[in-house]
């Protein structure tokens, strides 16, 4: 009798420990999902050092070309380099315009070639399409870019993995000038102004009818305030990086 209920406790006892051992693999295995969700993030924004104080100006360009020239004026007299992604479409069509650009000193990204919406495409259809586009542009500026915005701010987990796997980060914004809507200068400046914080990618739109307005304001504001507008790839980890669930882009602690 005692033997069998010795053996009774021993299977009872190897039952709660597969289970223990079961929950705590499938706790593991969430957060590991829960992690790469994370990571399957564009970059929104970055954490930057203590008192560190720096942002990037962006510009999306994939119609017009009014006002190209003049926003390349206007940073220059600010002394500002910025990051414009444009679409290959927009590079072919104004070639030269991509060239004053990269001349100027700013960084001409990759907007897709076309313009679609990324999430109704296949992994397979994304590469080409953004391929397209970094081969137009390559072919102008000499260099192909290595970030990606996609059209519309339209994006999934599969966009931003498929994207990373074929050597792009994925850049999003998190203060939004709305200068598309025809805001007016003030609207757009008290809109950006109220929003920026340290690490910030604002987003801007050439051909938007009042941004060059808007623009040297806002300028001269965050430079007063202590700011440097750098290119946003001078402001992005590179490696050894995690997200928060924000977008937010965190350098990796030492273990």
């Amino acid at each position: 009798m005692a033997s069998k209920l010795k053996n009774k406790l021993i299977i009872l006892a190897l039952v709660l420990l597969v289970g223990v051992f079961g929950a705590v693999s499938l706790y593991l295995d969430k957060k590991a999902v829960e992690t790469t969700a994370r990571l399957d993030l564009p970059i929104y924004s970055v954490a930057l050092p203590e008192g560190e104080k720096k942002a990037a100006l962006t510009f999306d360009a994939a119609w017009g070309n009014e006002d190209t020239r003049t926003l390349i004026d206007i940073l220059a007299r600010y002394n500002v380099k910025a990051t414009f992604f444009v679409i290959g479409r927009w590079a072919e069509k104004y070639p030269d315009s991509v060239r004053e650009l990269y001349d100027a000193g700013h960084d001409v990204m990759n907007h897709s070639y076309d313009h679609p919406h990324f999430t109704e495409l296949t992994s397979e259809n994304m590469v080409k399409n953004v391929s397209h586009a970094s081969d137009v542009i390559g072919e102008v500026t000499g260099v192909r870019p290595n970030l990606f915005r996609a059209p519309y701010g339209d994006y999934n987990a599969e966009v931003v993995k498929t994207m990373r796997n074929a050597g792009y980060y994925t850049i999003q914004w998190d203060v939004d000038s709305l200068d598309w809507k025809d805001l007016s200068a003030n609207d757009i400046t008290s809109r950006v102004l109220s929003k920026v914080k340290p690490g910030s990618i604002i987003l801007f739109h050439n051909a938007a009818l009042h941004t060059p307005e808007a623009l040297p304001g806002i300028i001269e504001s965050l430079q007063n305030d202590g700011y440097t507008l750098v290119k946003v790839k001078d402001m992005i980890y590179k490696n050894n990086y995690t997200m928060d669930h924000e977008g937010k882009q965190m350098p990796m602690k030492a273990e």
